[in-house]
C-alpha cells in the first residue's frame, strides 16, 4: 500500500519547517498544485479560474518557496505583435520565488518546468513579462527579448520568447542517450 504524497505546507503558516527546509538545503522538487489549498498559495486573479491554468508549486521539502503559473493565450500579450499569434501560444505568468529559498535555486527548476510542461501540452511558444533586472536570467535558460520594454502592471517589463518544439526536441534526445 503506497502512502498518499503530503501536500504543500505554506511558508507563512509553518515558518519553522519553512526556516529548516532552508537550512538543510532540501531537495528542490516542481509538480502542479494538487488541491485548491495549493492553488491559493499563487496569487489569485482571473487566469487562476481558468481550468486551463497550470499552477505550479517549487517546494524545498514539503515547503512551498517559490510558484509560476501557466496558461495558453487566446488573446496577444502586451508587447507582441497581435499578427505574430499563434496557435500554441502560452503564457508564463506571476513567477515567485521567496527570499529565503532564492538560495536553495527554485527560479530555475520553476521556469523549467513550467516550459516543459507548455510544451509537452502541444505549446509552439511562450512568453513571459521579465522585469529588466531578470532578463539576463531569462536569456541564460533560452528565452529570447520580442520587442522593446513595455509597461505591465505599471512596470517596465521586456517581453521574451521561448520555442517550445525545441525544448521538446531537447528533452527527447536527453531520454534517447
Amino acid at each position: 500500500m503506497s502512502a498518499e504524497p503530503a501536500l504543500a505546507l505554506s511558508p507563512f503558516r509553518h515558518p519553522g519547517e519553512a526556516f529548516a527546509a532552508v537550512q538543510l538545503g532540501l531537495h528542490v522538487v516542481c509538480r502542479p498544485a494538487r488541491d485548491p489549498g495549493e492553488v491559493a498559495l499563487h496569487r489569485g486573479d482571473h487566469h487562476d479560474d481558468d481550468p486551463a491554468t497550470v499552477h505550479v508549486l517549487g517546494l524545498c521539502g514539503d515547503v512551498a518557496g517559490g510558484t509560476v503559473r501557466l496558461y495558453p493565450l487566446m488573446d496577444a500579450p502586451i508587447g507582441y505583435d497581435a499578427d505574430d499569434l499563434e496557435p500554441g501560444l502560452w503564457k508564463g505568468d506571476r513567477l515567485a520565488v521567496l527570499p529565503s529559498f532564492r538560495r536553495n535555486g527554485l527560479g530555475a527548476p520553476l521556469v523549467r518546468f513550467a516550459v516543459q510542461t507548455a510544451a509537452q501540452a502541444g505549446g509552439r511558444k511562450m512568453v513571459a513579462h521579465i522585469q529588466p533586472p531578470n532578463v539576463g536570467f531569462f536569456e541564460y535558460l533560452g528565452w529570447y527579448a520580442v520587442g522593446e520594454p513595455v509597461s505591465f502592471v505599471g512596470r517596465p517589463h521586456q517581453t521574451m520568447a521561448i520555442d517550445l518544439p525545441l525544448v521538446l526536441r531537447r528533452l527527447l534526445d536527453r531520454r534517447s542517450d
